[in-house]
């Protein structure tokens, strides 16, 4: 029947079962490198901000400006007579090596990159050179009505690819509305806002149309990006975002880029999407913003040339105000715990050891940056929207920017006088104007359409009524 197996067999057989259900014989198991990649950094806001200051050798900031109580030893200053005690800027036309930029060449070739490289380094911060791919899909549309225009809008998602750390996943909310009856490609302004609709109050009842249906009545579009949807607004979100998938998880450096260019970055792979939608103009997209979606907006126009127009409301510190001003805001505030996170590490210097006077570039170079193409700069009345944005100090960042698109023969803004509120100054492509409201870009929309139209062309009135 059965032959019975011999004892000393037994061991034998006993390992080759072992070896056969193990499928690795001897090898020791190898743990995969995903799972054993750290979870992402948890810091606070106020942790991450100690250890970025420790990075940089900082033992203590200097307070920033208090906007609330006049009486503090540290009080905001609105006295304009004390808001210049830094007179002298850097010269935009003028290569580090002293030599004088003569030319458009001159400009784009050499000093551009000075420029840039100075931004990059010790304001808004070095883009990693390798950025995860984004993927867009439309994942909704609908045909609406807005303004009493028939239109046609699109739910996206960017997806960033996360393969090299799945621990983070970035997701890109951005809606896209073009106007129905026109099938030519169209213009689009791009805002950065929340959710299915712009900055500022929900739609309702309201004496004026929307800005939304202000730009369709032109026959254009218009796309809402969600900046939060891209990197958080605060400090201990950046381990998580697509600064931190870049980091895998881990602090920054002093040099890594803060939100504002992170947002940036998000507005110019929304750009890339509209570059491969039929319905865009890709051409013709122009970015607006408020307050600190003003500076992103200012940031994404400034480094990525292919946006044609920008619209930049109350940016302020960081954006289009000038850094050695004395007025309102000043680099302390943004420099401390609740802003920092907007700029690259290094920005915090100049709050401790060094002063705004010591940045190797300002605002006005920011706005150079844009040349040769058109820039409005919007604010709303000192009175009503306060002077923490200081509304003087975007507009001297906007005429000390003029000899750069002097240089690439546009015009400037016309002036060196600080003009009264209401007043358009349209004609060049710096452009400027403060109404008499507050905190929103409101009241400019009317002015900034009646610019764009200089640079795209409208289709017509587009009401279905």
């Amino acid at each position: 029947m059965f032959r019975a197996i011999r004892p000393e067999k037994w061991s034998v057989l006993f390992t080759l079962l072992i070896v056969v259900f193990s499928g690795r014989g001897d090898e020791p198991k190898q743990k995969s490198p995903l799972t054993s990649q750290p979870a992402p950094a948890k810091w606070t806001t106020q942790q991450d901000h100690k250890k970025m200051m420790e990075l940089l050798n900082i033992k203590e900031l200097r307070r920033g400006a208090n906007g609330n109580d006049r009486t503090a030893p540290n009080a905001a200053n609105y006295d304009e007579s004390k808001a210049n005690p830094n007179p002298i800027l850097p010269d935009p036309l003028t290569l580090k090596n002293g030599q004088k930029v003569t030319t458009p060449e001159m400009w784009q070739k050499q000093r551009r990159q000075e420029i840039v490289e100075d931004f990059d380094r010790e304001v808004y911060g070095r883009i990693p050179k390798v950025v995860p791919k984004v993927s867009w899909k439309v994942v909704e549309t609908k045909n609406e009505e807005v303004g009493g225009v028939a239109t046609i809008t699109k739910k996206l998602v960017g997806s960033v690819d996360n393969t090299s750390f799945p621990k983070i996943k970035v997701d890109i909310q951005l809606t896209l509305t073009t106007p129905a009856a026109i099938k030519d490609p169209v213009p689009v302004i791009m805002e950065f806002g929340f959710g299915g609709r712009g900055f500022g109050p929900p739609p309702g009842p309201r004496a004026a149309p929307t800005w939304q249906a202000q730009v369709l009545a032109k026959g254009w579009g218009y796309a809402i990006l969600v900046p939060n949807s891209i990197q958080a607004d605060n400090g201990a979100g950046l381990t998580q975002g697509i600064i931190g998938l870049c980091n895998q998880g881990q602090t920054r450096k002093v040099d890594d880029w803060g939100a504002l260019r992170a947002w940036a970055w998000g507005a110019s792979r929304a750009l890339d999407y509209f570059e491969t939608d039929p319905s865009v103009d890709a051409k013709k997209v122009g970015i607006e913003g408020l307050s600190r979606y003003g500076k992103a907006a200012i940031v994404a126009m400034a480094y990525d040339e292919r946006f044609a127009i920008g619209f930049i409301g109350s940016s302020g510190a960081g954006g289009a105000k000038l850094h050695r001003r004395n007025f309102g805001e000043q680099v302390e505030n943004v420099a401390g715990s609740g802003e920092y996170h907007w700029m690259a590490g290094n920005y915090i210097k100049y709050a401790g050891p060094l002063t705004s006077k010591d940045l190797p570039v300002d605002a006005h170079e920011l706005i150079a940056m844009c040349a040769p193409r058109p820039v409005l700069i919007s604010v709303g009345s000192q009175q009503v929207e306060g002077g923490w944005v200081d509304a003087k100090g975007m507009f001297l960042a906007g005429v000390h920017a003029g000899p750069v698109y002097k240089l690439l023969n546009k015009k400037d803004l016309g002036t060196t006088e600080f003009p009264p509120q209401e007043t358009s100054l349209i004609d060049g492509e710096i452009a400027y104007r403060q109404h008499n409201g507050g905190h929103t870009t409101g009241p400019n929309w009317p002015t900034f359409l009646t610019f764009a139209e200089r640079y795209f062309k409208p289709a017509g009135p587009q009401t279905t009524k």
